[in-house]
Parts: C-alpha cells; sequence; structure tokens
C-alpha cells in the first residue's frame, strides 16, 4: 500500500510529487493527458510566475516536469475511473482496470473554464481569447477590450484591465448582476468602461489573432472591435470522482482550506478545484506544498 496517490500532473499535483519524493514518501502521480501541466499547457505566456518571466506555459509546464524527474518523482499515465474507501486507505481504479492502494488520496484534477462555445473561441484561445485576466491582462495595456459575464470575476476582470487598457466593453446577457453590487458601483465610475447589456456573443473574429467581437442585441448585429476578449462565465471543477467521497459546495469545489484537507480523512484536495480565492499556477503548487506537509503529519499520526 502506497503513502500516497496523486491525480492530476498540472502544476498542484507535480508540485505535490515533488514534495513527496523529497519526503520520501512511497507514491504515484496519475497524469490522464499526453503530457504534464494541467491548464498551462495551453497558455501562450505565463508572466507572473516569480523568476521565469514570460514564460510560455508550454515550457513552464516543462520546466516543472524535469523538476519532477530530477526528483525521482513515479509518474504513470493512466484515467482515474473511481475512487473507494478500503481498509485503512483507499483504492483508485484506472480505465485500463489497473488498480492501486494508498492510505492518503491528493484529488489535483484542476479546473476547466467555461466555454462560449461561439465560432472563432477555440482558434483564437491564447491568440486573443482568454479566461485570466490577472494572467494576460498586461498584455493588451492600452488596447481595447472585452470582458464577458456578469458575476463577481467577470466585473474584478474589468476593474483591473480598466487601469491599464485603453477601453474595456463589459458584455452581459442581462441588466442585472450576479456581482456585489459595490464592484458593479465601482465599474460603473470608470470612464472607459462601456456597458454592453442585454447582449449575447455570437462569434469572435479576426486574421491571426482577435480583431472583432459581434454580440447579438434587441437592434440587432453589434460589432465590438477589440484586442482581447476576456470570458469570465465561469469555471467547472473537475470533481466528478469526489461525489460521495468529500463534501463540495454548491458549485461543484471541493470544501478545503489552506490546509487542503476536505472533511473525508487520509483525503486533500490542492489546486483549482478546492474553495479558494486565488486560482493561479503559484497558488496552485503552493497547494501541493501545503497538502504533502498534512498528509505526512497524518502518516505520522497514524
Amino acid at each position: 500500500m502506497l503513502d500516497t496517490i496523486i491525480i492530476g500532473a498540472g502544476p498542484a499535483g507535480m508540485a505535490a510529487g515533488i514534495y513527496a519524493a523529497r519526503a520520501e514518501l512511497s507514491h504515484l502521480v496519475l497524469e490522464s493527458g499526453l503530457m504534464s501541466g494541467g491548464q498551462i499547457m495551453n497558455t501562450s505566456e505565463v508572466d507572473n510566475y516569480p523568476g521565469l518571466m514570460g514564460i510560455n506555459g508550454f515550457d513552464l509546464a516543462m520546466k516543472f516536469r524535469e523538476h519532477c524527474d530530477r526528483c525521482g518523482v513515479n509518474f504513470k499515465d493512466g484515467r482515474v475511473t473511481g475512487v473507494s474507501r478500503q481498509e485503512n486507505g483507499y483504492f483508485v481504479v484506472l480505465e485500463n482496470g489497473e488498480s492501486f492502494s494508498a492510505k492518503t488520496v491528493l484529488f489535483a484534477t484542476g479546473a476547466k473554464h467555461r466555454k462560449l462555445m461561439i465560432p472563432g473561441e477555440e482558434e483564437f484561445a491564447g491568440s486573443g481569447v482568454s479566461y485570466c485576466a490577472t494572467c494576460d491582462g498586461a498584455f493588451f495595456r492600452g488596447k481595447e477590450v472585452a470582458v464577458i459575464g456578469g458575476g463577481d470575476v467577470a466585473i474584478e476582470d474589468a476593474l483591473f484591465l480598466a487601469r491599464i487598457c485603453k477601453k474595456v466593453y463589459l458584455v452581459h446577457r442581462r441588466e442585472e448582476f450576479r456581482a456585489a453590487k459595490t464592484l458593479v458601483s465601482r465599474l460603473k465610475a470608470c470612464e472607459n468602461v462601456e456597458f454592453v447589456l442585454k447582449a449575447v456573443p455570437e462569434k469572435i473574429e479576426g486574421d491571426g489573432h482577435v480583431e472583432k467581437l459581434v454580440v447579438k442585441t434587441e437592434e440587432g448585429e453589434k460589432e465590438l472591435y477589440v484586442s482581447g476578449v476576456f470570458v469570465a462565465v465561469g469555471m467547472l471543477p473537475n470533481t466528478e470522482l469526489l461525489k460521495g467521497l468529500a463534501a463540495l459546495d454548491e458549485s461543484g469545489y471541493v470544501i478545503a482550506g489552506e490546509d487542503c484537507k476536505t472533511d473525508a480523512p487520509g483525503i486533500y484536495a490542492a489546486g483549482d478545484l478546492r474553495t479558494k480565492t486565488l486560482r493561479q499556477v503559484i497558488t496552485a503548487a503552493a497547494d501541493g506544498a501545503a497538502a504533502i506537509h498534512e498528509i505526512e503529519a497524518f502518516l505520522n499520526h497514524q
């Protein structure tokens, strides 16, 4: 029986693997993708990871993986289809029928951005279409951009971009906002922000990079000539495997604090799938380290 199984090989999972290897815990990192890295593999440039300014997502993921390999982290390819309790631990089953037992399981399966599902969104992902203003906003300094959404994240993204961009269009399908009223009031006070309400995005166009967002309003189509489109219509945590194992909040995120502990003994959650306010590469990696620290304490107590 292993000390821990880490499900997921993004920044949280790989950081956890490094800490597990250095702590000499018997471990296994399970990754379902073709390569390690998670969401950062789809990021054209990461400009806020300390010491590696301007690195692209692929290269950052490869540096993480190289560090893992040098530390002797044990990886295995395979999609997990089930996790169940057993005496003194957990039973993890892969899609190919293989199974493993461990005293603890660390879920680092991340989350995925909710998509608009409109023409041009996939084509221009990383070339003007972004799902993270704090990650990519600096690349649009002095330019005109659009933010799509009506919740706290969308309003906060628009406020952040309004400080550095020439103009920000806030596109929302309704007139009312789910966001806190104080945030909306602050945004309305920004002179370079234009609200495009009761509008539904239809398509994103450009030549190699974003040049235009087309939205449908009550008056008909409206064209917004922008260099960037920031999509903030929610996240979908990858927590299907945790249903019935640990408590989830109403949005599907695992309820776990900075110590990454869930309400189930021996089950931990690190990275974007857990309840937290900031989901970034650096916070995911920090979660991986914190989770292994807590797992060590759990194993020592046992």
